[in-house]
C-alpha cells in the first residue's frame, strides 16, 4: 500500500509543471499520502536533496512558470550504481512512489526506477510536445502562444521595411511547435524535420511572393536544428528581394504564465497519477488522447512513433 510518494521535475521546464506539482500534492493529501518534493530532479534525488509538502507548500502557484522544484540533467543516471543509490534514497525516506515530471529522458528515468522496485508515474511537461503517447504535453500550449505574439510582432515590422523574417522556434527534432505557429500567424513557409529542408525550393517560393504576388513582407517559420537561420537570412537578401532578417526565439518560449489550457492538462494529469499509484500501477505515464485523460505502460510509449500531422500540414499549405 502507498503510504507516500515523491514527486520531481527534470529536463528542460515547462510552463504548467506548478500546476502539476500543486495538483499531485493536493490529490495526494486528500487521499491520506505524505508528499515529499525532490529539489533538481534526479540529481536531488542522487543527493537526498527532498523536503515534505503540504497544502501551503503549493499555494499560489498555479499562475508561476518554471517550477518550483527545480530541474536539473543528471547523465550518469543512467549507470546502475547512481539508479542504486537513489533507490536506497527513497527507501531510507520510506518513500514507496514517485511522479516524475519531464521529457522523454526523465520517462526513462521513471521507468528504470519502476523496474527496481519503486512504482513511478510519469508525466509529459515539456514545450516541444515531442513525447509519444499524448496528443499535448504540459508547456506546449503557453508555448506556442508565446511564439504567435513574437511573430505577430515581427509581421508588423516586416511589412514596413520589405522583409522576409526567419523565426526558429524549440521543438528538439520535433516541428509541432513551428508547424501550430505558422498555421496561427498566416506564414508563408514553414520548415521542420517532417517537411525537410530544401534551400533552392524556398529561395524560388520567396521570388515567386515577391515578383508574382507582390507581397510586402513574408515569415518563414523554422524549427530548431533544422537549418542555420543566420546563414538562410543571408541567402534571402543575396538571392531574393526580401531582406532577409533571422529571429531566434530562444528560452524566451520557456518562461511565462502557463495558459488556463496548461494548468487544465496539468491539473487532470496530475489526479491521473496519483489515481495510478493508489491503484499499485508503476511504469505508466499520463497522456491526453482524443481529449480524454489516459495511461499507458512507458515502455510502450517510448517505442511509439509520434502522431502524423499530416493533416495539418495539408492544411497548412491549402491555407497558403
Amino acid at each position: 500500500m502507498v503510504r507516500k510518494i515523491g514527486i520531481l521535475t527534470s529536463g528542460g521546464d515547462a510552463p504548467g509543471m506548478n500546476a502539476a506539482i500543486r495538483s499531485v500534492t493536493r490529490v495526494a493529501l486528500n487521499n491520506g499520502l505524505e508528499v515529499y518534493g525532490i529539489h533538481d530532479g534526479y540529481k536531488g534525488l542522487l543527493e537526498g536533496n527532498m523536503v515534505p509538502m503540504n497544502r501551503q507548500s503549493v499555494s499560489d502557484i498555479l499562475s508561476r512558470g518554471g517550477t518550483i522544484l527545480g530541474s536539473a540533467r543528471l547523465p550518469s543516471f543512467r549507470e546502475d550504481a547512481v539508479q542504486e543509490e537513489c533507490v536506497r534514497n527513497l527507501n531510507d525516506n520510506k518513500i514507496d512512489a514517485l511522479v516524475v515530471i519531464g521529457g522523454d529522458g526523465s520517462y526513462r528515468g521513471a521507468l528504470a526506477l519502476t523496474q527496481r522496485g519503486i512504482n513511478c508515474i510519469g508525466m509529459p511537461g515539456t514545450i516541444d510536445n515531442d513525447i509519444p503517447g499524448t496528443d499535448f504535453t504540459i508547456g506546449f500550449d503557453t508555448a506556442l502562444h508565446t511564439c504567435v505574439e513574437c511573430v505577430d510582432k515581427l509581421r508588423d515590422t516586416s511589412s514596413s521595411h520589405h522583409r522576409c523574417s526567419i523565426v526558429e522556434v524549440m521543438g528538439n527534432h520535433c516541428g509541432d511547435l513551428a508547424l501550430y505557429t505558422a498555421i496561427s500567424c498566416g506564414a508563408e513557409m514553414v520548415i521542420t524535420p517532417e517537411t525537410g529542408y530544401d534551400e533552392l525550393e524556398v529561395l524560388e517560393r520567396l521570388r515567386y511572393l515577391d515578383e508574382a504576388v507582390h507581397k510586402k513582407h513574408a515569415i518563414v517559420i523554422v524549427s530548431e536544428k533544422t537549418t542555420d537561420v543566420q546563414a538562410l537570412s543571408s541567402k534571402i537578401s543575396q538571392n531574393t528581394g526580401f531582406s532577409g532578417r533571422a529571429t531566434v526565439l530562444g528560452h524566451i518560449q520557456r518562461g511565462g504564465t502557463p495558459t488556463p489550457s496548461d494548468r487544465m492538462i496539468a491539473s487532470k494529469m496530475g489526479e491521473k497519477a496519483v489515481d495510478l499509484l493508489l491503484e499499485g500501477i508503476g511504469g505508466h505515464c499520463v497522456g491526453i488522447i482524443d481529449n480524454e485523460i489516459t495511461s499507458i505502460p512507458i515502455q510502450e510509449a517510448l517505442e511509439r512513433p509520434r502522431k502524423s500531422r499530416k493533416k495539418l500540414y495539408r492544411l497548412f499549405e491549402r491555407l497558403f
